[in-house]
């Protein structure tokens, strides 16, 4: 009896598949299931973020927005993940906030503590007050955005510096050909400010204060995570970190 009715569900299954509106259906599913899916690695990498992010000690200092922390841990993870990395430090730069604020800060995600938040200073030609323009080209005297990985200290003529690789294609990988570095600058303080009404600024390179270079720069130097953010990133959906 098996043998008669065998033939028959073979004849249908044949017919469901080659049906092209069954086949249709189906792919429909199955782009909805990774939508679906993707959507849900989202949501999950997302609540990691905030989680860590409701857990940090900022040891009396501030902490940065959370939507920055966000795009921030979620790329260090990444970064992580390919070996571009190798320290458990995190520097965030959020370029969206006023050069008067203290709009660096460096994390310590072993431990989850803010270990210093800082002034720090963009291009001339990014901004006055606040950063609006960006380039990955040399001469330009903008900053770049992105991921970078930090590199070797060296002295050059602001003294104390640390060189900058970037890692993103087309935003900010000219970084080390531009000679765009880490470096103290006496135009990135309290003072000048106060005199200036805003705070002084580099040639693209995110200079911070002339009494933290060493600590800072010793502290995030060979190989850790330095993302500075904007809004304008997020219309860059298309930006990939290099392999």
């Amino acid at each position: 009896m098996i043998y008669k009715i065998f033939p028959f569900f073979f004849l249908l299954f044949a017919s469901f598949s080659s049906n092209p509106e069954v086949a249709s259906d189906n792919t429909k599913v199955n782009l909805q299931s990774t939508k679906i899916l993707a959507a849900n690695v989202t949501i999950s990498a997302e609540a990691k973020a905030l989680n860590l992010y409701n857990s940090l000690d900022a040891n009396e200092l501030s902490l940065p927005k959370v939507e920055s922390f966000t795009k921030a841990l979620k790329g260090f993870y990444d970064l992580q993940a390919k070996g571009k990395i190798q320290k458990n430090i995190l520097t965030l730069i959020d370029f969206s906030l006023s050069s008067n604020a203290k709009r660096l800060w460096i994390i310590d995600l072993s431990t989850k503590t803010v270990l210093y938040n800082s002034l720090v200073a963009h291009g001339r030609n990014t901004g006055n007050e606040f950063a609006n323009s960006f380039s990955n080209e040399g001469e330009s005297y903008k900053s770049s955005l992105g991921f970078y990985a930090t590199g070797e200290v060296y002295q050059g003529k602001h003294g104390l510096s640390l060189r900058l690789d970037g890692l993103e294609r087309g935003v900010n990988d000219n970084a080390r050909a531009r000679a765009v570095v880490m470096h103290g600058a006496d135009y990135v303080a309290d003072s000048f400010i106060k005199n200036h009404s805003r705070l002084g600024r580099s040639l693209g390179c995110p200079a911070i204060p002339m009494n933290m270079t060493k600590e800072i720069i010793n502290t995030i130097k060979d190989k850790s995570c330095l993302y500075i953010y904007h809004p304008s990133l997020d219309k860059k959906e298309d930006v990939k970190h290099l392999s």
